[in-house]
C-alpha cells in the first residue's frame, strides 16, 4: 500500500489528537514570545546598515567611540511667523534656560544664539544619558518649553532634537499603526464573514494568523542576535503574517468545507484538504521563502533583516496550517459553521455552479488568442510609466507637514540651515598625524566658508576622539536633503576631501550623512538588483518545474508574475511621481519612488502572487488528471478556486490599502504598490491572462511530463465527458448538503 503524503499524515494525527496539537501550538507560541522577550532585540546600527562611502564614514565614526549625547534645540520665534521682538525673545530664552537647568534630566544649557535673519532664537540643550531612549526621557523638557510658551504671549517655543523629534514621529506613527490595526482586523473579519457566512469560520483564520505573527516576532527577536534587526521588521512581519496566515487558512478551510458538503466525514474531509490544499500551502510557502531569500543577495543589512523576518513568519504560517488548523477543524466539528449569518450563510451554501465566473471566463475560453493579446497589452501599457521611475531615499521633506515636530524642523532649518541637511566628514589616521588631520580639515572648511552650496550660520567644529585617531566635522547645506543642491554639495565635498587629505600618510577619509546614505544606497541597489531578480527567477523556475514537472507551467508562472509586478510599478510611478494624488493620499510628491521599495516589492509580490498561481494551477491540474480537456480543466479549476482566490485577494488588498493611509510616504507606496499588484493579479491575470494562455497552450501546458492519469490517456471527447460527470457529481453533492442543511433548519 502506497504511503500517504506527509501533509496527510500530519493532518490525520492532529485531527485525531486535537487537544495535543492545540496544546503544542499554544506552548510553541508562548515559548517564542517568552524567549524573544527575554533575549531582547539586537537592533541594527547605522554603521552596520551603511554601504559604500557613507557606510565607511559610519564605521570610521563608530571606531572613534565618541560619547553620544542627546541634544535638543529650543527654538523661539514669533507666534504669527513675523518679525521677532529681540527683548521678548531674550526674556523667553532666560526663562526656558532657568526651567531646563532645574530638570534632573538636563546636563547643560548653552547660550542663546540668534539666527542670521534675526527672526529666531536658539537655545541648545544637552540631556543626560545616551541617545538610545532619549524619546522616553524628553517629556519634562517638552513640558518646560510649553510652560515657557504659555508665560510669554506672542511667542512660539518649539523643540527639535534627538529625543523630541523621535518622540513626535513615533507618536504619530504609533497612532497610524494603531488605527491601521483597528481597521484591518474588523475589515478582515467582515470579508471572511461574507466568505464563510459563519462567525467561527471567519474567526479561525484571523486568530491563527495573529498567533503566527506573535510567534514570528519572538523568533525574529532571537534571530536578531545573528542578523541585527531593523525597526521595520515587526511591521513587515505583521503585514506578511496577516496576508499569508489568512490565505493559507482560507485555502485549507474552504477545501475542507467543500469536501464535507459532498458527504465526507470531518476526518476524511481534513485528509483530502491536507492532500490538496495542504500540499498547495507547502508549495506556496516554499515559493514565498525562495523569493524572500533573494534579498540576501542585496548585500545590505536592512534587506537581510527584512528577509529574515518575512521567511520566519511564512514558515510559521505554513507550520500552523499543517498542524494546528486540522486540529481546530476536527475539534470544532460542525460548530465551525456557527453562529450563522442568515443571508450570508445561504449565499455561501447555495447549490449549483456560479453564473458569474463562467461568464467572466467566456472571452478567455472562447477567443483565447485575442483575450491573451488584449489583456497582456493592457498590462504592458500600464507598466510603461515604470520606465521613467526615479529612485530616492525618503527624508524629512517626505514627512507630512501635519506633524507638529516636522513643522518645527522646517522653521529650525529655515532659521539655522546648518541644523538641517548635514554632511558628516570622517577621517581616521594614526594618532601621530592628528595635527596634520586637523590642519587638512581646517583647509577644507575654508573652501566651504564662502561657497553658496554650504550653510554659513554657524562655524563647523572639528571633533577629535579620545585616542586622537578619528576626527569628524559636520558641514551643513541650506538645501533640502533630496534637492539637486544637496547632492551637488555632497559631490563637491567628496571631490575636495581626498585632495585635502592627500598629504596625510595612512589617512582614511569618507563623507557620510543622510544625503550620502541615500545616494549610496540607491546606487548600491541598482547594482545589486540584477543579482536578486535573477536569483528569484531562476530558483522559482526550478521550484515550479520540480513541483509540477512542467517547464511550461514554470515559465508561464514567471512571465505572469513579472507582468503583474511591472504593472504595479507603473501604478506607483503614476501615483507618486506626480502630484494628482497628493490630496487623495495626503502626501507631498518628491517626484520619486522610495529607493528600497522596488526590490522589496518585487520579491514580496513574486512570492504572494505565486500563492494564487500555485493554488489555481493545482486545481486545474487536479481536474485535468481526471481526463478532462484543457479547456474544461481550466474552466472547472478556475471556477472552483475563484471564490477562495477572490476572497484571499480582497483580504490582502484591504489590509495593504490601509497602509496607504499612513503618514510615512514609504508605507504609502508599499501599501498602494502591494494592493495594486494583488488586485491586478487576481482580476486581470487570473480571469483573462492565465486561462487564455493555458487554453492556447493546450496539452503543452504539462510538457514534458504530462498529466498523471490524464496526460496521455483518453481522447478529448472522453476527457470532456469525464469532466462533465465530475462537475455533475460535485453539483449533486452541493445540492444534497444544502438540502439536508435546509431540512435541519426546518
Amino acid at each position: 500500500m502506497r504511503r500517504k503524503p506527509a501533509t496527510v499524515r500530519i493532518a490525520r494525527w492532529s485531527a485525531t489528537h486535537p487537544w495535543s496539537a492545540i496544546g503544542l501550538w499554544a506552548v510553541f507560541v508562548a515559548a517564542c514570545l517568552f524567549l524573544g522577550g527575554a533575549a531582547g532585540t539586537n537592533a541594527l546600527s547605522d554603521e552596520e546598515s551603511g554601504v559604500r562611502e557613507s557606510g565607511l564614514a559610519g564605521r570610521i565614526v563608530h571606531s572613534g567611540d565618541f560619547p553620544e549625547k542627546a541634544e535638543e534645540n529650543v527654538l523661539i520665534t514669533a507666534a504669527d511667523g513675523g518679525a521677532l521682538d529681540p527683548a521678548a525673545a531674550q526674556d523667553a530664552a532666560a526663562d526656558v534656560t532657568r526651567r531646563m537647568k532645574a530638570l534632573t534630566g538636563v546636563e547643560s544649557v548653552g547660550r542663546p544664539v540668534t539666527s542670521p535673519n534675526g527672526r529666531a532664537l536658539l537655545v541648545p540643550v544637552t540631556m543626560k544619558g545616551d541617545t538610545e531612549n532619549a524619546d522616553r526621557r524628553v517629556q519634562p523638557l517638552l513640558d518646560a518649553g510649553a510652560a515657557t510658551e504659555d508665560a510669554h504671549e506672542g511667542l512660539r517655543v518649539e523643540q527639535v532634537g534627538t529625543g523630541s523629534t523621535a518622540k513626535g514621529l513615533s507618536d504619530t506613527l504609533g497612532e497610524d499603526f494603531e488605527r491601521a490595526e483597528l481597521i484591518s482586523l474588523p475589515l478582515t473579519l467582515l470579508i471572511l464573514l461574507v466568505v464563510f457566512g459563519a462567525v467561527i469560520a471567519a474567526g479561525v483564520p484571523v486568530v491563527l494568523a495573529l498567533s503566527c505573527v506573535g510567534a514570528a516576532i519572538g523568533l525574529s527577536t532571537l534571530a536578531s542576535h545573528v542578523l541585527p534587526e531593523t525597526s521595520a521588521v515587526s511591521n513587515v512581519i505583521l503585514l506578511m503574517g496577516m496576508a499569508v496566515g489568512v490565505d493559507y487558512s482560507l485555502f485549507y478551510l474552504k477545501r475542507e468545507r467543500e469536501e464535507r458538503r459532498t458527504g465526507k466525514s470531518h476526518v476524511d474531509a481534513i485528509e483530502i484538504a491536507a492532500k490538496t490544499s495542504g500540499h498547495t500551502v507547502v508549495v506556496s510557502g516554499t515559493t514565498v521563502i525562495v523569493s524572500m531569500s533573494g534579498l540576501y543577495l542585496a548585500d545590505e543589512a536592512t534587506f537581510a533583516s527584512l528577509a529574515t523576518g518575512s521567511i520566519i513568519v511564512v514558515a510559521v504560517a505554513v507550520l500552523a496550517s499543517l498542524t494546528v488548523l486540522p486540529a481546530l477543524l476536527a475539534k470544532l466539528g460542525r460548530w465551525v459553521d456557527k453562529p450563522r449569518v442568515p443571508f450570508l450563510w445561504r449565499l455561501t451554501m447555495r447549490s449549483g455552479e456560479s453564473r458569474v465566473w463562467p461568464a467572466l471566463l467566456r472571452p478567455a475560453l472562447s477567443k483565447p488568442a485575442v483575450t491573451l493579446v488584449t489583456s497582456v497589452g493592457a498590462l504592458l501599457l500600464l507598466a510603461v510609466p515604470a520606465l521613467e521611475m526615479n529612485l530616492k531615499q525618503p527624508g524629512s521633506d517626505d514627512l507630512s507637514r501635519d506633524i507638529p515636530v516636522v513643522r518645527a524642523m522646517d522653521r529650525l532649518t529655515e532659521a539655522f540651515p546648518s541644523k538641517g541637511t548635514v554632511h558628516k566628514v570622517a577621517v581616521r589616521a594614526p594618532a601621530a598625524r592628528a595635527g596634520e588631520v586637523r590642519s587638512a580639515l581646517r583647509s577644507l572648511l575654508e573652501r566651504t566658508a564662502d561657497h553658496e552650496l554650504f550653510a554659513h550660520d554657524t562655524t563647523p567644529q572639528i571633533k577629535e576622539s579620545a585616542d586622537h585617531r578619528v576626527h569628524t566635522v559636520d558641514v551643513g547645506t541650506p538645501h533640502q536633503p533630496k534637492s539637486a543642491g544637496a547632492r551637488d554639495s555632497l559631490d563637491l565635498l567628496r571631490d575636495w576631501l581626498p585632495r585635502a587629505m592627500a598629504d596625510v600618510p595612512d589617512a582614511e577619509s569618507a563623507v557620510g550623512g543622510k544625503v550620502a546614505q541615500g545616494a549610496d544606497f540607491t546606487a548600491h541597489l541598482k547594482e545589486r538588483m540584477p543579482y536578486v531578480v535573477g536569483f528569484v527567477l531562476l530558483l522559482t523556475f526550478a521550484t515550479m518545474v520540480l513541483i509540477f514537472r512542467s517547464v511550461a507551467v514554470a515559465l508561464s508562472a514567471i512571465v505572469l508574475n513579472l507582468l503583474s509586478a511591472a504593472a504595479s510599478f507603473g501604478v506607483l510611478v503614476v501615483v507618486f511621481q506626480h502630484t494628482w494624488a497628493e490630496g487623495l493620499l495626503d502626501f507631498h510628491s518628491s517626484g520619486a519612488v522610495v529607493s528600497w521599495l522596488p526590490l522589496f516589492l518585487f520579491v514580496v509580490l513574486f512570492g504572494l502572487s505565486m500563492d494564487y498561481h500555485v493554488f489555481v494551477v493545482s486545481r486545474i491540474r487536479e481536474v485535468a488528471s481526471t481526463g478532462a480537456s484543457t479547456k474544461e480543466a481550466v474552466r472547472q479549476g478556475i471556477t472552483r478556486s475563484a471564490g477562495v482566490v477572490t476572497s484571499a485577494a480582497v483580504v490582502m488588498v484591504g489590509v495593504f490599502a490601509i497602509f496607504g493611509t499612513l503618514s510615512m510616504v514609504e508605507f504609502k507606496q508599499l501599501g498602494v504598490g502591494l494592493a495594486a499588484a494583488i488586485l491586478l493579479d487576481a482580476v486581470v491575470i487570473r480571469i483573462y491572462v492565465l486561462p487564455a494562455l493555458m487554453t492556447v497552450l493546450g496539452k503543452w501546458n504539462w510538457w514534458p511530463a504530462g498529466i498523471p492519469g490524464g496526460g496521455h490517456g483518453p481522447s478529448d471527447r472522453v476527457r470532456h465527458r469525464a469532466g462533465r460527470a465530475a462537475t455533475a457529481a460535485h453539483r449533486a453533492g452541493e445540492g444534497n448538503e444544502y438540502a439536508s442543511s435546509h431540512r435541519r433548519r426546518r
